[in-house]
């Protein structure tokens, strides 16, 4: 512990270098430093941790549990050198501060209005939206950058805090005219003969489907898998199939009548949106008023178009 209170930034940066890109010839580019300075900086950082911690494999260097340790701490730190310069600059005058926020990708379409409508309140507040599958936003919650996250799950191995925003409902989704759009309480077996459009393995909309699927015992031809919602939704509306989805994703289509929510049985199946915290992150006062506000307001910001379908 005595010697950690000597390490010094550069030490840290190096470390956190040589993890993200795998090799100190990388490291120091990304650093603009040379190689043996790199490697310099590491090594006093690995003797003033007294273990080691970096490991050589086939696939690079990788951290060992100790480096890992060492790396969660250069996150805290940049974390609090950012918090710093942002109440440096709201002292001052010049800024009315900055948040960082996250957001999975089915949030997009009610996350930019809220942010609105929390910019027309706060103009001098710089916000900043970042958005990802749920693994990469899951990823950004577990280190620092992120104020809060925008989601339906957060990581099991953070410990966080949550607060509820609102319902989020998915539904399943047919082409204008389909045949099955006139039909009123569809049992599941209805659907065996269509073929889902489906997200990636691994997405949250996916898994919920399966779940589905499992809990109806539907066993459905699975046509082709796509990472955005975007393209299910034009393939959809092209008459490549049917698909199990958010029902906030596809509410303009729903209400333009290119899209019909077919009446299934067990449908729509509803889960939340949180806005999602790490417990030990320290909330600078433009952070908290946007938690506050999504707190209080960011139900009104869900689209309800849904609804007219069901």
């Amino acid at each position: 512990m005595a010697g950690l209170r000597d390490l010094t930034i550069r030490q840290l940066r190096a470390l956190a270098a040589l993890s993200a890109n795998g090799s100190v010839t990388a490291a120091a580019n990304k650093l603009n430093l040379t190689q043996p300075a790199v490697t310099l900086q590491l090594r006093n950082l690995q003797d003033l941790a007294g273990l080691p911690l970096l490991q050589r494999t086939n696939d690079g260097m990788l951290l060992t549990r100790a480096g890992q340790e060492v790396l969660e701490l250069h996150e805290r730190i940049e974390a609090a050198i950012s918090a710093c310069a942002t109440s440096l600059d709201m002292i001052a005058g010049r800024t009315g501060g900055r948040v960082s926020i996250g957001a999975v990708s089915t949030a997009k379409y009610f996350v930019p209005f809220a942010i609105a409508a929390f910019s027309k309140l706060h103009p001098k507040i710089d916000i900043s939206l970042s958005i990802g599958n749920r693994q990469e936003i899951r990823q950004a919650l577990r280190g620092y950058e992120l104020d809060f996250a925008i989601m339906g799950r957060s990581p099991p191995d953070v410990e966080v805090e949550t607060h509820l925003i609102g319902d989020h409902p998915h539904i399943i989704v047919a082409p204008r005219g389909h045949w099955l759009a006139q039909d009123f309480g569809l049992a599941a077996v209805d659907l065996t003969h269509e073929t889902f459009l489906t997200r990636e393995q691994g997405s949250g909309t996916r898994m919920l489907m399966e779940q589905l699927f499992e809990a109806t015992e539907l066993q459905p031809t699975i046509g082709m898998e796509m990472s955005s919602n975007e393209t299910i939704k034009q393939a959809v509306i092209a008459g490549l199939g049917i698909a199990f989805i958010s029902a906030h994703t596809v509410a303009t289509e729903l209400e333009d009548g290119r899209l019909v929510a077919l009446d299934v049985a067990g449908l729509p199946v509803v889960r939340q949106w949180f806005v999602v915290r790490r417990q030990d992150k320290v909330l600078l006062p433009p952070a908290q008023a946007m938690l506050d506000f999504l707190r209080a307001e960011g139900a009104r910001f869900l689209p309800g178009a849904h609804a007219k379908q069901l």
